[in-house]
């Protein structure tokens, strides 16, 4: 992590040699350094590289091939199924036609 050295009295000086007064001085370079510690915190943070980058696109299609998989499994229940129940109710209405 980066650091920045930043020095809040000198600048709460420079601010009261310009006409602010004490307060008014304290409050923005306090301000300051808040706005500076996030901008160098948002800088910090990682970047995804080329790697992370093919690394999720290797899991983004392991992920589509698994969804392929599960809805051809899928179909294939529900044929079964829709089979199954035809053949059980031909019989039952044969049964009951007798």
């Amino acid at each position: 992590m980066s650091t920045i050295t930043f020095d809040t009295l000198k600048y709460a000086e420079n601010l009261k040699a310009a006409g602010f007064e004490e307060k008014q001085a304290r409050a923005l370079a306090e301000a300051q350094k808040e706005a500076l510690a996030e901008t160098f915190e948002m800088k910090d943070r990682q970047s995804a590289t080329k790697s992370d980058v093919a690394e999720l696109m290797l899991e983004i299609e392991r992920t589509r091939k698994d969804i392929a998989t599960t809805k051809s499994d899928t179909i294939k229940w529900v044929a079964g199924l829709l089979i199954t129940q035809s053949v059980l109710i031909a019989g039952i209405v044969k049964l009951l036609t007798h």
